[in-house]
């Protein structure tokens, strides 16, 4: 924020805000072999820190989301096997409504901003994706194996979770994409696909990057908070590397164009919830992480980097006081997840690495100086989240 917090006003914002969400209110149990989420009705914690507490342990009250502020930060912990960054967003547009209208003692416009007190839609409530029968049958395409960043570079020694925040003008960089036809997504993915090529010319393996998909369309179900992230894959074919980047975006929001039609979006979601079945049909703990491990290893084998776009944040009148605005997460099966955020006038490019090392960074950073895209490189942090404590025992 652009001032220090008020953490009494925060107490207050919060707990109004968490009343608006219930369904966020709960707590993960575990009763008759299968992990359930309860109703919690503890206080939401709040700890002046910059790094949250464990979520779902004593320590933040069973929830698993929790809130820490210092200084002019204020942090929102949420687990992301609840949600996904459009319903953090949500949570987010309410507590900002609150907080502000009270720090700034202002009354700001609420439209479309979800309110305490309202009555919460069915639409919102339920899962769209639980007991669907109808979903098509998932296609079982075969893809050849993707460049490993890890190995590439020889960074295999170098395990200390690194973020890289970059900053860009959205109205400049918003220019640049419609002068060369692309979209925020896709064009961030096609300049890291530029920047892993040119640093391995002679690489045989494909550059594959897995743009991340709301699926809320293709369910028809754009008021559900759960986490519904599916993706799209973005194959930098030899054939395109010689092309002007312009046709190159066309080509990636070709890509983006046909695998997100809803009969593919569908097909992905029926593969997910194939696999998760799958896990749950294992008979220990041990055997679910296991076969997770393992799925989690084989999609590291065709995904190069994954890149997510939430979308413009539209946080509304509250903008005018949020200085800056960062959105980390732990890229999974991948060592590299670029997130990108827009808030208050600019785009926030996090780079979430398994590693510390700059290389793909640096090489990000030359795509966008060879074309002309001023950029502020704002600080480098270790990628430090809270952990889950996991209801193990029965």
């Amino acid at each position: 924020m652009r001032d220090l917090i008020a953490p009494e006003v925060l107490r207050h914002a919060v707990d109004t805000t968490m009343s608006r969400y219930p369904y966020f209110c709960v707590e993960l149990q575990k009763k008759d072999g299968q992990y359930i989420f309860a109703e919690n009705h503890r206080p939401v914690v709040i700890t002046n820190s910059l790094h949250g507490v464990d979520l779902n342990s004593e320590e933040s009250n069973y929830h698993m989301v929790a809130f820490c502020w210092k200084d002019n930060w204020i942090i929102l912990d949420i687990f992301h096997g609840m949600t996904d960054g459009t319903g953090a967003y949500e949570v987010v547009r309410t507590l900002l409504y609150y907080y502000c209208s009270e720090r700034y003692h202002v009354r700001l416009n609420d439209d479309d901003i979800r309110l305490a007190g309202e009555k919460i839609s069915l639409e919102e409530w339920i899962d769209p994706v639980e007991g669907r029968t109808d979903l098509p049958t998932p296609s079982s395409k075969e893809m050849s194996e993707a460049v490993n960043l890890i190995t590439s570079a020889g960074l295999e020694k170098d395990d200390r979770y690194t973020v890289y925040s970059i900053a860009i003008s959205e109205s400049e960089f918003m220019r640049f994409n419609l002068d060369n036809d692309g979209s925020p997504g896709t064009m961030v993915s096609l300049l890291l696909s530029r920047a892993i090529a040119k640093l391995y010319p002679a690489g045989k393996k494909t550059i594959r990057i897995a743009l991340c998909v709301n699926q809320r369309k293709a369910l028809h179900a754009p008021l559900a908070h759960q986490s519904l992230v599916g993706g799209v894959m973005l194959e930098y074919k030899d054939q395109m590397r010689d092309w002007p980047l312009d046709r190159q975006a066309t080509a990636y929001r070709g890509m983006v164009f046909a695998q997100s039609q809803e009969e593919i979006v569908l097909k992905g979601l029926a593969s997910s919830s194939g696999i998760c079945r799958m896990i749950l049909s294992k008979e220990s703990d041990e055997e679910r992480v296991g076969t997770a491990g393992y799925i989690n290893d084989l999609a590291g084998r065709i995904i190069t980097s994954s890149v997510s776009y939430v979308g413009k944040a539209n946080y509304r009148e509250a903008e005018q006081y949020i200085r800056d605005f960062r959105l980390w997460t732990t890229p999974a099966s991948n060592s590299l997840l670029v997130e990108i955020s827009a808030v208050n006038g600019r785009f926030t490019l996090e780079f979430l690495q398994r590693f510390s090392s700059p290389v793909y960074v640096n090489a990000f950073l030359e795509e966008l100086e060879e074309n002309g895209i001023v950029y502020d490189l704002q600080d480098v942090n270790d990628l430090d989240l809270p952990n889950i404590k996991l209801p193990w025992a029965e």
